[in-house]
Formats: C-alpha cells, structure tokens, sequence
C-alpha cells in the first residue's frame, strides 16, 4: 500500500472567535478543534503519518493539552510567518517514502472519513485533487465605483484536504513564496502541476466565528 502523509496546519487565532484561546484548541463535541481532525484522518487513513504544524509559540501548549485526551499519534512541527511557510515546514518534516501528502486546515473538522478517501482514491489518477462546492450566494465584483454581477455557474468555493502525489507537492515548494499563492493548489499551480476538482461537502466548514462553533456543535448532536 502507497504509503500516506497528512499535514495539518493550525495556526489559527481567537480573534474572530472573540477567544482568548487560540480556535484550533477550542473544545467542540467533547474534544479540542484539532484534535477531532487528528482522529478522523487517522481512522481514515490507518497508518498514515499525521504533522500538526502550529505556530511555535502554541507547541508548550497543544502538547499539554493533547495529554489530557485521546489523540492520534502526530508529530508537531513549528510553522512560520506565511501558511506556505507552515506547509513547506510540514512537508519536510515528513518521511521520504510518502508518496501523497493530503493537505488540511486543522480547523475544519467537520470534514468526513468519506471525502478524505474520496480524494486520496482520486489523487492515484491525477497530480492534484481538491475539494470545492458551488457558490450559492450571488456574488458581485467591484470595479471602481460600480460593481458587476459574477456568474455563479463559474465560481467554485474550494475546501481542504487537498490531496497531491509527493513528488509533485514537494517539487512545487521549491518556488519561491509569492503572494499570489492563495492555497496549495495554486502552488502546485504554478509549478506546472494540473488540479483536479472533486465535489466537497457543505459540512466541511472552517470554524471561524462563534455562530460557525454553536452550528458545529448542533451537528454533532
């Protein structure tokens, strides 16, 4: 079996979630934020090897708090001032035999056991597989004083784990950081590297605010 790699970046803040502690260690069903998305990539992904990228400053405490629950077994590595930096961090802190890394927010933990084997199925065929919903909001693009109405046939809202062949992810954070790079996809994007776009799941949001908690909270009830 292809041997399996998962980074997951959590350096979120409680700022928008009006906390003085950081959102990925929020309590949500029971368990901190991370922790739910630790456990349910390794019950998908059995043997997987899991990185837990986190701002430096946040290790003392996510260790200390992981002790006082059942979490999965990952390593911990510092990230850095971009998320490219976090994720170029996690990609090196993983073995040299892995031979696709599934990439996730570590606050979206909502996210299924069914869409990460989804996506980790699909990548066997494609260099770049990433989840994404359709836009149900009418969305406008401003242009000076005016605004445009955007198709939203067009648009596509995109999700995580995005899912790639090591080779190629590792082979894209060689590029130098540009700001232009919005998620991983986009740097694989920029290397050359071909996206493959599979249907995500409404449920799979980031928690963010106080209302994204109480409405993942009423789920899991």
């Amino acid at each position: 079996m292809a041997k399996r790699g998962v980074i997951i970046v959590a350096g979120g803040s409680g700022r928008r979630m009006q906390s003085s502690l950081p959102k990925q260690f929020m309590i949500l069903g029971g368990e901190p934020v991370v922790a739910r998305t630790i456990n349910t990539f390794s019950e998908a992904l059995p043997g997987a090897d899991i990185v837990v990228v986190l701002p430096e400053e946040h290790i003392a405490l996510w260790k200390n708090l992981a002790a006082r629950f059942d979490v999965a077994a990952h390593r911990v590595v510092a990230g850095g001032k971009e998320r490219y930096d976090s994720v170029k961090a996690g990609i090196e802190a993983l073995p040299a035999e892995v031979e696709y890394i599934a990439v996730h927010d570590g606050v979206r933990a909502l996210v299924s056991k069914r869409l990460i084997l989804r996506a980790i199925l699909e990548v066997e065929k494609h260099d770049a597989v990433i989840p994404v919903v359709d836009v149900v909001d009418s969305i406008r693009r401003i242009v000076g004083d005016a605004s445009v109405i955007v198709p939203r046939s067009e648009l596509r809202a995109v999700q995580t784990p995005q899912v790639f062949r090591a080779e190629v992810l590792r082979h894209a954070y060689t590029l130098p950081y540009d700001a232009g790079f919005t998620d991983d996809a986009s740097v694989v994007e920029a290397a050359g590297g071909s996206i493959t776009l599979i249907e995500g799941e409404r449920q799979n949001i980031k928690l963010t605010t106080p209302e994204d908690m109480a409405w993942a909270e009423n789920l899991l009830q």
